[in-house]
């Protein structure tokens, strides 16, 4: 099988990264921490997010976690309520409507269709809110379909919410620097002034090819900060104190190592993007960040495979393409969004290369 599945990078974690944590072992920092974080790693996600999005933050507004899921998760069971609901745009990542309903609160899915580029709208939003909306998630360069919101696009966002003073905003910004036409911008670098209502949530994992090293952090008001503290203190304490250690390398180093990255994912994009939209009843956009592909396979419903089996739904279509093909993709009726496919060209190109070539085959194959 070859996995275009996995939410992963096969670059490495740079060697100073790597070097820092191994350090910290050999100089026995291996003991419990703060729970929030030690505070060098606080000072570089604040120096981060000052670099960033002109932000200052105290480290009283910051907290490390055992990867940005966990940080979700205190976001989530430390502020709803059963009554509360969540606003999420679809395609949305699998975990945020799981998280939300693990508290008791009722995720409000807002599909965002393809001709509005995956892309949740300032009037769609306003539909959705009510007297019970507590948050507002938003990711961007999004996942599954790698949308990135412009400034414009965010700021409308956020402006409908002047008129709910209530609702809070978690910005999932993990791929914030994996763009290509144009620059991810974090919501709260729209509007700074809402910094007391924006949670922005961030981690090493993807850019710094860290997925191992499990570490996320938040920074947003102090009073969420503190009870996020209270949830965490209770679970899991605090992160790997040499994981800290790394992380807070890699945050106050420079970029550096970034754009030779970029190049070598884009041309996987192009290599992906061409491939898809050369096959039969399949079509694509060229997604603005990320490492995915959202294929949209509307035109494969309905068609049958060599056996003679209807295909029905992008369930159909995942589980023929790994049966036959050999390559393992996810559908869209994950994210939230049906009938579509993501592809993840987090490989090398030369398995991008394969499991195009496979994909094209086995749909060839349809009647």
């Amino acid at each position: 099988m070859i996995n275009l599945g996995e939410g992963e990078l096969d670059f490495s974690t740079p060697d100073y990264v790597k070097r820092s944590g191994i350090e910290a072992i050999e100089n026995d920092f291996t003991k419990y921490t703060e729970v929030t974080g030690i505070d060098e790693l606080k000072s570089a996600i604040a120096f981060k997010l000052s670099r960033d999005s002109g932000v200052d933050y105290a480290k009283e507004q910051i907290i490390a976690a055992s990867g940005g899921k966990q940080i979700i998760f205190n976001a989530m069971l430390a502020t709803l309520d059963a009554d509360d609901e969540v606003v999420i745009p679809a395609p949305y990542w699998v975990s945020y409507p799981d998280i939300v309903r693990l508290t008791g609160a009722t995720p409000v899915i807002v599909e965002c269709d393809r001709d509005q580029g995956f892309k949740l709208t300032p009037w769609g939003l306003r539909e959705a809110l009510n007297t019970n909306t507590r948050w507002l998630i938003l990711n961007s360069p999004n996942n599954p379909t790698g949308a990135v919101y412009s400034r414009d696009e965010l700021s409308a966002l956020l402006d409908v919410l002047d008129d709910f003073p209530n609702i809070l905003v978690l910005a999932d910004d993990i791929y914030e620097h994996l763009t290509y036409e144009m620059p991810g911008i974090s919501p709260v670098a729209c509007r700074p002034d809402l910094a007391e209502r924006i949670l922005t949530v961030n981690g090493v994992s993807k850019l710094y090819a860290m997925t191992g090293w499990r570490i996320g952090y938040a920074a947003g008001p102090e009073w969420l900060i503190k009870a996020m503290t209270t949830l965490q203190s209770q679970s899991t304490t605090s992160a790997a104190s040499m994981c800290q250690v790394a992380a807070g390398v890699a945050l106050e180093n420079s970029l550096d190592f970034l754009e030779p990255r970029l190049t070598e994912l884009r041309e996987r994009r192009d290599l992906v993007v061409a491939a898809i939209k050369a096959i039969d009843g399949l079509d694509c956009d060229t997604p603005g960040g990320a490492f995915y592909v959202y294929v949209d396979c509307r035109g494969l419903m309905g068609r049958r495979t060599p056996a003679g089996d209807a295909l029905e739904s992008d369930v159909d279509l995942a589980a023929y393409l790994a049966s036959e093909a050999g390559v393992g993709v996810v559908p869209g009726t994950a994210f939230g969004l049906a009938p579509y496919l993501r592809l993840a060209y987090g490989l090398s190109r030369e398995d991008i290369e394969r499991a195009m070539g496979q994909i094209t085959e086995a749909c060839a194959a349809l009647s």
